[in-house]
């Protein structure tokens, strides 16, 4: 992935950047609970919802979209790798694009279910700050906070 682009996310990459979305959601060994919404909602999601907060990024590998990054604020909302392009460090660069925007720090919520996530984020200097029964998100699955940096919830 020598040739890798990342740019923000433009009204032509919704439907593409949501299939990245979908695809790594539901890969052969997926440690996530499947998606709540249909495929088509997902790209809604993304056509109505992400790109116009503007604050997502895709990275390209000979022009096909293979991962996306949002940020909502000083969370790292979204970080999702095509399962093809898995392992070949590219989340490791959009989680770098992440941090260099948002020096003061970062947090996210993983699935507890999600230990590779974990695991990724733990060795980007990510750390565990609490767990939940997952009664606050969509998916109702317990999860798990991690914060980077100088983040407020670092603290507690």
């Amino acid at each position: 992935m020598d040739d890798l682009l990342i740019r923000p996310l433009e009204p032509y990459d919704t439907d593409e950047a949501a299939a990245v979305w979908w695809r790594s959601r539901h890969a052969v060994g997926s440690q996530l609970p499947p998606a709540i919404h249909t495929e088509a909602k997902v790209r809604k999601w993304f056509a109505d919802v992400l790109l116009p907060d503007g604050q997502s990024w895709v990275a390209l590998d000979d022009g096909r979209i293979v991962a996306v990054l949002t940020l909502d604020g000083d969370d790292l909302d979204q970080l999702y790798v095509d399962p093809d392009a898995a392992g070949q460090g590219v989340g490791s660069t959009l989680v770098e694009l992440a941090k260099d925007l948002r020096p003061g720090g970062l947090a996210l919520w993983t699935f507890q279910s999600n230990t590779r996530a974990q695991a990724f984020y733990r060795r980007r200097g990510f750390a565990e700050v609490r767990r939940t029964d997952g009664a606050s998100n969509e998916e109702r699955a317990p999860d798990v906070r991690m914060v980077w940096g100088a983040h407020p919830e670092a603290s507690h």
